[in-house]
């Protein structure tokens, strides 16, 4: 999470705003809650994209089709404004991580056991879905959200009617899905029917088993187009996909839509029956590592109810009265997010707030609080300490112009955001950093890259002494770039270099950052930790 900017609204519709949840294409999310207490997270469309009356009608269509959407491994939409000057929409929230932070930062691949309940819910969900008359057509690791009831599947942005024949291309000829995890029909732009959401399935269960794309990744030789091509025309690579469910996966895989298990059959041969039933898990499904971080977002999101936004209010975004779907809240996944860059213009001054709702009885709230105690129970006997994280921060870095950072990885054997927010504390707290001055090591030197999201951040440390310029940081999104020079502030153990001043970019899109403090990690990783951030450090690989 991250707090709110000066320029945020205060309210959207009947909605406070807590905080910044992330930013991509389509707009901003926020942590909200309503008048009624409950919590959600509410986009904002981009005031560009709300200016096309093309998207507006698409927009209204695809808000229409969430509300059908109500199953219980889903995130319905609870409320929605399609018609205001910056439409919107809410769903519930959930803090809990997206499978892809789970296996790419969090944990890595996961348990058999763990694979096949995954693999349940995700049929059960599918099966909603195409209830409901639709096609995901995004199924994928960032839009599957781990919950200690269950997955929950997220993201109907891209959804359409099953009658619509389109094909895997826009208008404009973008492709619709994510490369590494769409139907070779869709790569062709041929007609898309509910069994492409069934190869997304096999897709996503055999990168949750292995931590790999079945096809490779856009990193290989070819790039994007070779992977499209491998998706066409080449068999997956399901070494490590446990056996009981190779041959499940395989066929969820089949180039020939028609040769694939509809939901229904994927639910009978994993056996679902013994694993899941009324939209939850029958017993503990994840690993206690992962159960700990469940505990962790909780405390982050009880913490940030109480704190609210951190700055006077700001513009009200234009509502029109809405009549909320009757829906139960229950999910959206933090860190799968759609948005402007930071500090987008806002709604014109002038509109005016609906009235709000009589207030509502709480049936869950009993519930609630125990889902939350219980997630604090295990993550504390599993080794999630609260103390640490409320110290430390378990959420999104403050990194430099205000964009989303993943969080690392507990196995690599660190906490995160280990600063104590005074610059003079270094890594002892004794006062003074910990260390004799010294050089950077040369393990460290060279060229580092990491993506959050949209944005693609680049690291460069070259040697130098402390009181040297040693790094150059810049980060490129959908409409902005910054970048950033730090000098170093101490080395050999730990590192740790000086408060970042800004090279490049606007404020306050691009503003200066807060000393900080780098780490190798086993597998050859670069973290970077900010001092005094209430989130987790942001991870590169060496390019």
């Amino acid at each position: 999470m991250e707090q709110l900017h000066p320029s945020d609204p205060h309210h959207i519709g009947p909605y406070r705003l807590l905080s910044r949840l992330g930013a991509g294409g389509m707009g901003q999310v926020y942590l909200a809650r309503s008048d009624r207490g409950r919590t959600v997270a509410v986009k904002l469309v981009h005031p560009g994209l709300a200016a096309r009356e093309e998207f507006r009608s698409r927009f209204r269509h695809e808000v229409a089709a969430a509300r059908r959407v109500g199953g219980t491994w889903t995130a319905p939409v609870l409320d929605a404004d399609t018609e205001a000057h910056i439409p919107w929409f809410a769903t519930g929230y959930v803090a809990g991580p997206s499978l892809r932070q789970a296996v790419a930062h969090d944990f890595g691949p996961l348990p058999g056991r763990t694979v096949r309940i995954l693999g349940a819910g995700l049929a059960h969900a599918l099966q909603d879905i195409h209830r409901a008359g639709l096609i995901h057509r995004d199924l994928k690791p960032s839009n599957v959200l781990l919950t200690l009831d269950g997955p929950r599947v997220i993201d109907f942005g891209i959804a359409r009617p099953l009658e619509d024949h389109t094909g895997g291309m826009t208008r404009t000829g973008e492709l619709v899905g994510s490369p590494g995890f769409m139907a070779p029909e869709q790569v062709r732009g041929e007609t898309v029917t509910s069994a492409c959401d069934v190869f997304c399935l096999g897709a996503v269960l055999a990168y949750a088993a292995t931590g790999r794309l079945p096809f490779g990744d856009a990193e290989r030789s070819g790039g994007t187009a070779g992977l499209l091509l491998r998706i066409v025309e080449a068999e997956p690579e399901l070494e490590g996909v446990p056996a009981e469910l190779r041959d499940l996966v395989a066929d969820c895989l089949r180039k020939d839509p028609a040769a694939r298990p509809d939901p229904a059959a994927v639910l009978a041969r994993i056996g679902a029956g013994d694993t899941v039933a009324d939209g939850r898990a029958l017993e503990p499904w994840l690993p206690a590592q992962l159960v700990a971080q469940l505990g962790r977002h909780a405390v982050q999101l009880l913490d940030r109810e109480d704190t609210g936004p951190a700055h006077a209010p700001g513009p009200v975004a234009p509502v029109a009265p809405v009549a909320p779907a009757v829906v139960p809240a229950t999910m959206v996944a933090p860190g799968h997010l759609y948005g402007p860059p930071p500090g987008h213009p806002q709604a014109p001054p002038g509109y005016l707030m609906p009235p709000p709702a009589a207030p509502a009885p709480r049936p869950r709230a009993a519930s609630t609080v125990f889902l939350v105690a219980t997630a604090l129970v295990v993550a504390t006997a599993a080794g999630g300490a609260v103390y640490a994280l409320m110290n430390s921060g378990g959420g999104t870095p403050q990194t430099p112009g205000g964009t989303r950072s993943p969080a690392s990885s507990p196995a690599n054997g660190s906490t995160a955001g280990t600063g104590t927010g005074d610059p003079g504390t270094g890594s002892t707290g004794s006062g003074t950093p910990a260390g004799r001055p010294g050089v950077l090591p040369a393990g460290y030197a060279g060229s580092w890259r990491a993506t959050s999201g949209s944005s693609s951040w680049h690291l460069v440390l070259t040697p130098g002494a402390v009181g040297d310029s040693v790094m150059t940081l810049s980060v490129d999104a959908p409409g902005y770039s910054c970048s950033w020079r730090a000098t170093l502030r101490n080395a050999p153990d730990p590192v740790e270099l000086n408060g970042s001043t800004v090279v490049s970019g606007a404020q306050p899109t691009c503003t200066p950052g807060g000393w900080s403090r780098l780490r190798l990690l086993p597998d050859g990783s670069l973290r970077r930790e900010l001092d005094g951030s209430a989130s987790a450090p942001l991870t590169y690989d060496r390019d």
